[in-house]
C-alpha cells in the first residue's frame, strides 16, 4: 500500500461519524461500570443513543448530501458543508436531550452538547475557513477519554498527528487547518464539559481535574503545533528551533506535571517525529526536520 492509499484509509477511518463509533463505545462501556460492577441495560442504552446521534444520523446526511450535489464524502468545498454541520448540530443536541429524558448519564449527556456547541464552532469558522473536521472529531472523544481514563485515554491522541499527516498529504487541508481543528477541539470539549456541568447543575464525579487535562492537551499538542508553525516561516535552521523547542517542553512537562504527561508528551513527540521522517519530502515536516 503506498502512503497516498494509506492516507485515504487512515482519512476514510478517522471521518468523524466513524471514528466517533469506536471512541464512543469506549466511552460507554466505562461510564457503565458503577458500584463495582457493570450496568449492561445502561450500557445498551448509551451505545444506542451515542451510535444514533452521534455516528449514524450525521453520517447518512453526509452520504446523502455528497450525492445529493454530487462531491466527494468529505465535502471538500467549503461552501458545501454548512448543511451536514446543521444538520449535526441538530443531530447532537437531540443526542443530548434523549440523554437528559432518559436520565442515563450526566457525562454522556454533556459531552454530546459539546459536540453540538463545537460543531456549531466549527460552522462559524466554515464561514471564511475550511477548519479541519477530522482533527476537530478526533479530539473531542479523545479529550473525553482523558477526563474519564487520564493517560489511558489521553494515548489515543497518538491519531492526531497521524490524522494531520493524511489530511495534509490528501490536499483536504492546510496545515494550518488541520492542527487548528484538533488545538480547538481538546480545549473546547473539556472546558466546556466543566463548565455545562456547572452552569447546567449536572454533577460529574471521579473525573480528571481541570488543570491535569489541560496539561494533558498541551502535551499532546506541543510538538505538532511546533512543527505546524515552522512549517509556515522562512528560516534556514528550523531543525535546531524545533529541537530546541523540544528540549523545553522536555523539562517543562518532567519537572512542571505529572509523569504520566510527561510521558504522553514523549510518546506524541516521537510519533510526529516518525511521521515526518517516514512521510518524506512529500510531508512538511520532513522539509521542516531537515533544514
Amino acid at each position: 500500500m503506498n502512503k497516498y492509499k494509506l492516507a485515504k484509509t487512515i482519512s476514510v477511518l478517522t471521518n468523524p461519524p466513524i471514528i466517533t463509533i469506536p471512541l464512543f463505545l469506549i466511552i460507554c462501556i466505562v461510564l457503565s461500570f458503577e458500584n463495582g460492577g457493570f450496568d449492561f441495560f445502561k450500557f445498551i442504552q448509551m451505545e444506542l443513543i451515542s451510535l444514533i446521534f452521534a455516528s449514524l444520523l450525521p453520517m447518512a446526511i453526509i452520504v446523502f448530501w455528497a450525492k445529493k450535489i454530487n462531491t466527494d464524502n468529505d465535502i471538500s468545498n467549503r461552501e458545501d458543508r454548512f448543511v451536514p454541520l446543521i444538520v449535526g448540530i441538530v443531530s447532537y443536541f437531540i443526542g443530548f436531550i434523549v440523554c437528559l429524558f432518559l436520565n442515563v448519564s450526566n457525562f454522556l449527556a454533556l459531552l454530546l452538547l459539546c459536540y453540538s456547541v463545537n460543531t456549531g464552532v466549527v460552522l462559524i469558522f466554515t464561514i471564511w475557513w475550511k477548519i479541519s473536521v477530522h482533527t476537530t472529531g478526533l479530539s473531542g472523544p479523545v479529550a473525553a477519554l482523558i477526563l474519564l481514563l487520564g493517560p489511558i485515554g489521553a494515548i489515543f491522541a497518538i491519531l492526531y498527528p497521524i490524522v494531520i499527516w493524511s489530511r495534509v498529504l490528501l490536499k483536504k487541508h492546510t496545515m494550518a487547518q488541520a492542527v487548528t481543528g484538533g488545538v480547538q477541539g481538546f480545549f473546547l470539549t473539556v472546558l466546556e464539559i466543566y463548565l455545562f456541568s456547572h452552569l447546567l447543575n449536572m454533577p460529574l464525579n471521579g473525573l480528571v481535574s481541570l488543570e491535569e487535562s489541560i496539561l494533558y492537551i498541551l502535551a499532546i499538542i506541543a510538538t505538532p503545533v511546533v512543527l505546524g508553525i515552522l512549517s509556515y516561516v522562512n528560516l534556514s535552521n528550523k531543525k535546531i528551533i524545533f529541537y530546541i523547542s523540544q528540549a523545553v517542553f522536555l523539562i517543562l512537562f518532567y519537572f512542571l506535571s505529572p509523569f504520566n504527561v510527561f510521558a504522553i508528551f514523549v510518546v506524541i513527540c516521537l510519533t510526529s517525529i516518525l511521521i515526518s521522517y517516514w512521510a518524506g519530502e512529500e510531508f512538511v515536516w520532513f522539509n521542516v526536520l531537515n533544514s
